[in-house]
C-alpha cells in the first residue's frame, strides 16, 4: 500500500481529508496493544497468534508477501515456534523491513518507567516477523524516540540537540554489540550513522533538506535502516514551519513532511505520527483528523484500557 503523496497533500491544503482504511501498519499495532494488555506483558505466543489470525479475518490491509509466509507457516505449524517462521527467512538472514518498528509504540508506553524492558520487549516482538538485526534494531530505534517523546515536557522548548544525543547514545551501544566490523560505519550501524547525519543537518549546521534530500540521506523504502531515521527526522524537523507546507500544528506538520517524502508512506507516516502524538498527546492531534481515522473508537479504547493498566504497577 503506497498513498500518493500529491494526493494526501492537496487534501491537507483543501481541508478535504479522504477517508481512507488502515493499512497492516494499524493493523498489528492494535494485536501488540491488545496482546499486552491481556496478557498484562509480553507473551510471544499470543501475539503471534493474533498477527496471524488478523490476517487471514483482514488480509487485504496491504501486507508484504515475506511477512504473510510467517503467517503462513506459523498457521500450519500451530504456534509451535513463535520465532521460527521468521528465522527462516532470506536463507537464515531474516527479514530487514520496517515492519516491527511500524507497530512498536504500544511497547514504549507499557514500559515507559522500565528501559531494560522496553528494549527487549521491542527487540522480542521484532523477532515474530524480523529476525536481521536492522530489522529489530529499527524497532528498538524506534521504541526508544516513542519513549523519549512521551517523557519530554510538550509545553517547554523543544531540545533537538539533547533528544539525538540519547538515541544516539543508545544506538551506538546497541549496534556495537552484535556487528562483525567492516570498513563501512554505514553498513556496521546503519542507525548510528543516520542519527549523527540528522545531527548535522538539524543542529551543527542547520539546513532545510528538499524531499528528495531527505529520501538520499535517510530513506524512504521498506527496509528498516531506511524508513525509521526519515520518521525520527520528520518529527524533529516537524517543530518549525515548513517553507513548502503552511500549517500551525507541528502534528500535521510531521505527518506532512513524512508523506513528501515519498516511498513506503504509510508506514512513515505511521511511525512519525506515533513519536509526534507520544510528544503532543490527543489534544496536539486535530479532530478532523481524527475524524477519518478507522477504528477511533477501539484505537481509543485500547489506550485507555492500557493507561489503567500500567497506572496500577
Amino acid at each position: 500500500f503506497r498513498t500518493d503523496k500529491r494526493e494526501v497533500l492537496d487534501a491537507f491544503a483543501s481541508g478535504l481529508l479522504p477517508f481512507r482504511p488502515y493499512t497492516d501498519d494499524t493493523a498489528m499495532t492494535k494485536c501488540l496493544a491488545a496482546s499486552l494488555i491481556e496478557k498484562k506483558g509480553f507473551h510471544a505466543g499470543d501475539l503471534a497468534q493474533r498477527f496471524t489470525t488478523e490476517y487471514f479475518e483482514q488480509p487485504k490491509r496491504g501486507y508484504g508477501s515475506n511477512v504473510v509466509d510467517v503467517f503462513r507457516a506459523l498457521k500450519r505449524s500451530n504456534f509451535e515456534d513463535p520465532f521460527g517462521p521468521a528465522k527462516d527467512q532470506f536463507q537464515g538472514t531474516g527479514s530487514y523491513g520496517n515492519g516491527g518498528a511500524m507497530r512498536v509504540a504500544p511497547v514504549a508506553l507499557f514500559w515507559h518507567k522500565n528501559m531494560a524492558e522496553m528494549v527487549s520487549v521491542a527487540e522480542k516482538q521484532a523477532r515474530i516477523t524480523h529476525t536481521h538485526r536492522n530489522g529489530y534494531n529499527g524497532s528498538i530505534l524506534q521504541c526508544l524516540a516513542v519513549r523519549y517523546a512521551l517523557m519530554s515536557d510538550s509545553k517547554a522548548p523543544f531540545d533537538k540537540v539533547a533528544f539525538l544525543k540519547l538515541l544516539l547514545e543508545h544506538m551506538d551501544a546497541i549496534e556495537s554489540k552484535d556487528v562483525k566490523p567492516t570498513s563501512d560505519p554505514a553498513v556496521d550501524k546503519p542507525f548510528t550513522t543516520s542519527l549523527q547525519n540528522m545531527q548535522h543537518v538539524l543542529c551543527d549546521v542547520p539546513r532545510d533538506l528538499s524531499a528528495e534530500e531527505i529520501a538520499a540521506l535517510f530513506g524512504n523504502d521498506v527496509s528498516a535502516h531506511k524508513s525509521v531515521p526519515t520518521a525520527i527526522y520528520a518529527f524533529l524537523r516537524s517543530h518549525e514551519p515548513l517553507p513548502f507546507f503552511q500549517a500551525e500544528n507541528p502534528f500535521v506538520r510531521a505527518i506532512v513532511l513524512s508523506i513528501s517524502v515519498g516511498g513506503d508512506t504509510d508506514t512513515i507516516a505511521t511511525m512519525v505520527g506515533s513519536i509526534s502524538g507520544a510528544f503532543h498527546g490527543i489534544e496536539g492531534i486535530p479532530t478532523s483528523l481524527q475524524r477519518h481515522c478507522e477504528d477511533l473508537d477501539l484505537v481509543l479504547k485500547l489506550a485507555d484500557d492500557m493507561y489503567e493498566l500500567v497506572g496500577a504497577h
